[in-house]
């Protein structure tokens, strides 16, 4: 069964849900399989290594995963109107497999999670998307024929699904940010079982 690789950082859980929501959206298409996977966390200081495996949450991702995948699908708080230092450490690291086009041609999208309504959540799904580009995927959004997208307040963008969490993180994702995640899954498996086919 082919997977969808979900790649995502999360610090304080809003990103880690919104993967969830997006790997149901991926599982609603027949014949479709979510892979979650997380990326460590890093510091200025690199003395401590990360275990191989994290405590709790998803395994790291690693470049079998990119491999194997069918599409990809990456998530990250917003940092500044950019993607968390962990997931861009994780995509750096992927030059072997961008030299040998393991993702070329394979779909691909982005969700975030933001403090607030004006913090960069566009600017840090467009960031997420420009490697993609560069790996040779196949960038795909969320249309405004998705009717939550006309109705949220609080996340949900044509650039990818995403969340308004609250300056303390603690506001719960909305009806429609919710919705739009699990479309934004639904999306990347449809065309991927299509490209499969």
């Amino acid at each position: 069964m082919p997977d969808i690789l979900i790649v995502y950082y999360s610090r304080t859980g809003n990103v880690a849900q919104l993967a969830r929501l997006v790997a149901r959206g991926v599982e609603e298409v027949p014949g479709m399989r979510a892979r979650l996977r997380s990326v460590p966390p890093v510091a200025p200081v690199t003395e401590i290594a990360a275990a191989p495996v994290p405590d709790e949450g998803a395994p790291y991702a690693t470049p079998a995963d990119l491999r194997e995948c069918a599409g990809i699908i990456l998530g990250s708080p917003t940092r500044f109107g950019n993607m968390a230092a962990p997931l861009k450490h994780f995509l750096d690291s992927t030059g072997a497999e961008w030299a040998s086009g393991a993702l070329v041609g394979k779909p691909a999208a982005a969700f975030t999670s933001t403090g607030t309504t004006h913090g960069g959540q566009e600017a840090t799904l467009l960031a997420m998307l420009l490697p993609l580009l560069h790996h040779g995927t196949l960038i795909v959004g969320l249309p405004f024929t998705e009717a939550a997208l006309n109705a949220t307040r609080a996340g949900g963008t044509p650039y990818g699904a995403s969340h308004v969490a609250g300056t303390s993180g603690d506001r719960a994702i909305g009806e429609e940010a919710k919705i739009l995640a699990r479309a934004l899954g639904r999306r990347v498996a449809t065309i991927a079982a299509k490209l499969i086919a």
